[in-house]
């Protein structure tokens, strides 16, 4: 039954997603933003103008560059910021699922058509997976549902719906970590593994695939049976070549991808065919530098010549402190909310399981029992039942690897993007967000809601009207219809959300400033 309302809900805010992009695509004039334009590759066809009418608000900004790779390919030095399993999909789709749209419709409409239905898939799938990642990891199922919901009205909504790579990032991730909660370890690898291929901060992930394997292997260590000698060397061997394995799967798709533009532009094998003219003449204009171009470029002699950090650094100034300006104020305020949050519920862990927190979360009360997975040693009868919630011990490598997120981009990164690294990166967002619901709001602490169903339902009809008939019916959507009756983190919390969720549709699909 959860299941199917996080289903229902995460379908209703996609379509209701799709509806208002296109809206206010067609209301608000285009901002005149200097971004990526590379010119368009051939006359559109007859649904070409439909299609950017309906869909194009999912095109702006960095989905360009999407779009663009999926289409022409990796021609210039900075689209290699982008890593390329997003533009391959977005290809094989086009090319394969809607290929009987080739007469009516270009490339890029098709491409564009795939971002919508790819995207609002992954994001369903990514909300499902939220809400089993929850169960196995929190051990409370209304928990793990509040926050599955929450995630439908992400603040990073837009970049999960529009051409960007965070939707298939996230459903990758959370899929990838709830396989690696049930020890399904080789699917896990391979998710974890896509997500790097995804989006570069998936290389992060490689510490789940030392972290839990640890946790395991010190259980079985301690556990009983056998000589304690055997114990030891079979676990260490396990976590070994276990962690081996993780490390490499998630790894390998990055270090492939630094060898391709390595080679393109450091050793370039025979030449590709000739660059379009147009494409050309916009190198020239705006100096970008061609793959396959003459002289290696200067990041070659670096030791290691990682094309994408020097991407980073050159094009978009990435650096540690470097954003610390004070006309970057605005972009702080903006990351502010979610950066707050994830702080909290750092510090929040930290302060409830200080001594937890000392052991790195590897041993201690309710680990053995339910933090080495089905059928770990010291999981009998009368094992001591784990803490369930956000103060879970198993919670925290999650909180470790949120904070580590919160560190890199508030110090490093364009701190504008922390809303979307930080909401499809890690499920601490929405895991502390549900927390704080149901520790604060007295309409959530009430088990059975039968007590007054028929006057709840009248005054949401009252309140609502007949807009709101065909809202989904789950714990979130009543919070929303009895706004006035909610606590003040309540209202704090669900206007954080739905303000961010509406107003990256308003602002970044006319090229305003949200990215």
């Amino acid at each position: 039954m959860d299941t199917r309302t996080v289903v229902h809900f995460a379908l209703f805010t996609r379509a209701l997603t799709l509806v208002l992009q296109a809206v206010f695509n067609a209301l608000i004039p285009d901002h005149a933003a200097d971004a990526f334009s590379p010119p368009r590759a051939a006359d559109g066809g007859a649904l070409d103008p439909a299609v950017e009418a309906l869909l194009g608000g999912l095109s702006r900004w960095d989905a360009e560059h999407f779009l663009f790779i999926a289409e022409r390919g990796y021609v210039y030095e900075h689209n290699f910021a982008f890593l390329p399993l997003l533009p391959l999909s977005l290809r094989s789709l086009a090319a394969a699922l809607l290929w009987p749209l080739a007469g009516w419709l270009s490339l890029r409409g098709r491409l564009l058509l795939a971002a919508a239905g790819l995207n609002s898939g992954l994001f369903v799938a990514s909300a499902v997976a939220l809400y089993g990642l929850g169960r196995a990891v929190l051990g409370d199922r209304r928990l793990a549902f509040l926050s599955s919901l929450l995630f439908c009205l992400s603040p990073a909504n837009v970049f999960l719906a529009a051409a960007y790579s965070e939707g298939l990032f996230a459903a990758l991730t959370f899929g990838g970590l709830w396989l690696l909660e049930r020890r399904a370890l080789i699917r896990a690898c391979l998710a974890l593994g896509l997500a790097t291929a995804a989006r570069a901060n998936g290389l992060v992930n490689a510490g789940f695939l030392v972290y839990l394997p640890l946790r395991w292997a010190l259980s079985e260590a301690g556990g009983g049976g056998g000589r304690p000698s055997g114990r030891v060397a079979r676990a260490a061997l396990r976590f070994l070549l276990t962690a081996g394995l993780g490390v490499a799967a998630v790894g390998l798709p990055f270090a492939a991808f630094q060898l391709h533009g390595y080679r393109a532009f450091c050793s370039p094998p025979l030449r590709p065919g000739p660059v379009d003219p147009a494409l050309l003449e916009l190198a020239g204009v705006k100096g970008y530098r061609l793959a396959y171009g003459a002289g290696p470029p200067p990041w070659c002699s670096r030791r290691p010549p990682l094309l994408y950090s020097y991407i980073q650094e050159a094009y978009w100034g990435v650096g540690f402190l470097r954003y610390f300006r004070l006309r970057q104020a605005p972009n702080f305020l903006l990351a502010l909310p979610v950066g707050a949050l994830v702080a909290m519920a750092a510090w929040s862990y930290a302060a409830a399981s200080p001594a937890l927190c000392v052991r790195l979360g590897l041993w201690g009360a309710g680990l053995r029992a339910g933090g080495a997975g089905p059928g770990a040693a010291g999981a009998g009868p009368g094992a001591e039942k784990p803490p369930c919630g956000f103060l879970s011990p198993r919670v925290f490598v999650y909180v470790v690897h949120a904070a580590v997120l919160l560190g890199f981009g508030t110090f490093c990164m364009h701190v504008q993007v922390l809303t979307r690294f930080l909401a499809s990166s890690s499920p601490v967002l929405y895991w502390f967000s549900a927390h704080l619901l149901l520790r604060y709001e007295p309409l959530l602490q009430r088990e059975e809601e039968e007590e007054e169903e028929e006057e709840e339902e009248e005054e949401e009809e009252e309140l609502a009207g007949v807009l709101w008939r065909w809202l989904p019916r789950n714990p979130v959507t009543k919070l929303l219809l009895r706004w006035r009756c909610c606590s003040a983190p309540t209202r704090w919390l669900l206007g954080y959300f739905t303000s961010y969720w509406l107003l990256g549709l308003v602002l970044h699909c006319n090229f305003l400033p949200w990215t």
